[in-house]
């Protein structure tokens, strides 16, 4: 295990000192406690890793959800310049453009629990709970939306043509086509479309494996879940988002499925080929990395972006079906029912992003692995609508437990390239939370807890237990404290879909 030298900054800042090879120091955003359990973890060794590829900027990030990850930590966060800097698909990840989406309704919690338990009786263990409209709810959900390894629609068929516009043109091309509402596509980061996408530089074999996986949840620790706002700390900006205590909510986590995962695959060879060719030294073997303006620099970027596009039509269709599914169970129209999308931030990203750098505005390639952005109050990069407060920022926590919506503030622009944690962050790898749930009923569990969950199979739901992760709160505490962020909301769950 390597020794990483930490200097205490403040009570929420760390500092990695730099080491031969480092050209930049990093920065992990932790408390005590969290950055104890971190010290024979072998992320702050990646954070370290990060901080030798040409063209950083300032530091290696690391925030409080941090774990080990595939080259750079989830929860990693790298600035390089946009002419001299790199670009590197172990800063991006897998699953591109893994994100979440919250919807928000105006249906009352208790409407969903009208057979049973009120909302003020849901924490107390001892009222069990009974058949409700809410395990309908979940049980029509699982139906509608496939889940598991492989999962895929039969009933909606993408061409090669539909495939490449939509890598193009994203949940935009989605919504045109009657899978949302009009005014959705002003609530996704980006519009649901970034920018600079080309489908020539994906290949087939991605192009193959994500035709019949739009609309689709994937496996892992994909999910979607049905909570209510159970606490508010800013009524301005809850307000602004349309967030009402005790009303019903839909967090929807998932990405480009095998899309995203082929044309990572897809460029970590190509990219690890060249370095071999150019006798490229590298830190670490998934550090490969391209030259941001090189050739492969620009097709991966042009790729990334497609699948990122795919990622944004995949929720919205999934969107649509959790619409559909709230219809067939309460039988009513969803406009009526309220369920406008809230926000969409995607994690597993490269973005070309402008900041003050060193007292002059220079655009970087901003990688965030396991981390989302957070734009304030004022930003243009955001919605019109919440330009007074800033954009949602969604941190869902694990099924058991509950999650948050933040707003960012304007120290994250001179910290962490507009960035925060983008959830709990795991503290057991799925092996050892196999190995705990062994000999466990833990659907039981946590339906006793009045929390509902179906899942693809019982390993999946084993390997998702809320112990295997850090307590979101404590995250969340961190990134506030530290400044980076304001907590707006607090969602609990009551029902949850698992890959």
């Amino acid at each position: 295990m390597r020794a990483v030298k930490i200097k205490k900054i403040d009570a929420f800042r760390w500092e990695l000192q730099q080491e031969p090879g480092m050209l930049v120091p990093g920065l992990v955003y932790a408390d005590e406690r969290m950055i104890h359990a971190l010290v024979n973890d072998e992320s702050l060794g990646q954070v370290c890793n990060v901080a030798m590829l040409p063209g950083i900027i300032n530091a290696s990030i690391a925030l409080p959800d941090i774990h080990t990850g595939y080259g750079f930590p989830i929860g990693g966060v790298a600035a390089f310049d946009r002419t001299t800097g790199i670009i590197s698909p172990g800063g991006v990840g897998y699953d591109i453009n893994c994100g979440v989406r919250l919807i928000r309704t105006d249906i009352p919690a208790d409407a969903l629990l009208a057979s049973g338990n009120s909302i003020s009786k849901i924490h107390d263990p001892s009222v069990p709970t009974r058949n409700t409209l809410l395990e309908r709810l979940v049980d029509t959900l699982f139906t509608n939306i496939p889940s598991g390894v492989g999962s895929r629609r039969k009933d909606v068929r993408f061409s090669k043509g539909d495939l490449d516009r939509i890598a193009v043109g994203g949940a935009p091309v989605i919504i045109e086509q009657g899978y949302g509402f009009p005014d959705d596509r002003e609530y996704l980061e980006e519009n649901g479309s970034i920018p600079g996408a080309n489908p020539d530089a994906v290949s087939d074999r991605a192009k193959e494996r994500g035709r019949d996986q739009l609309g689709t949840l994937g496996s892992g620790n994909h999910f979607v879940e049905v909570g209510y706002v159970e606490d508010v700390y800013d009524k301005h900006a809850a307000g602004i988002f349309g967030l009402i205590p005790h009303t019903v909510t839909i967090l929807i986590h998932t990405g480009s499925r095998g899309f995203g995962y082929q044309v990572c695959d897809d460029y970590l060879r190509t990219l690890g080929n060249r370095a071999s060719l150019d006798n490229v030294v590298l830190p670490d073997r998934q550090l490969v990395w391209a030259s941001v303006q090189s050739k492969e620099g620009r097709q991966y970027f042009s790729a990334m972006n497609a699948a990122a596009n795919f990622a944004f039509a995949n929720r919205q269709l999934i969107t649509h079906w959790v619409r559909e599914s709230f219809e067939q169970v309460l039988g009513s129209r969803a406009d009526k029912l309220g369920m406008r999308i809230v926000y969409d931030v995607a994690h597993n990203i490269a973005k070309e992003e402008e900041y003050l750098i060193g007292g002059k505005h220079q655009k970087v390639i901003v990688h965030r692995k396991g981390a989302t952005r957070a734009f304030p109050a004022g930003h243009s990069g955001i919605p019109e609508q919440y330009r007074t407060v800033g954009h949602p920022v969604l941190i869902p926590g694990d099924m058991g437990r509950y999650s948050y919506v933040l707003v960012g503030t304007a120290q994250t622009l001179r910290e962490t390239f507009g960035t925060v944690c983008h959830g709990a962050g795991r503290v057991m790898s799925r092996g050892q939370a196999v190995r705990s749930a062994k000999g466990r009923q833990v659907v039981q569990e946590l339906k006793e807890r009045n929390i509902i969950v179906r899942g693809a199979s019982r390993a999946t739901i084993n390997e998702e237990i809320p112990e295997a992760y850090k307590d979101v709160a404590n995250v969340v505490d961190i990134v506030e404290g530290a400044g980076l962020a304001r907590k707006v909301a607090k969602l609990h769950p009551l029902g949850v879909i698992k890959g």
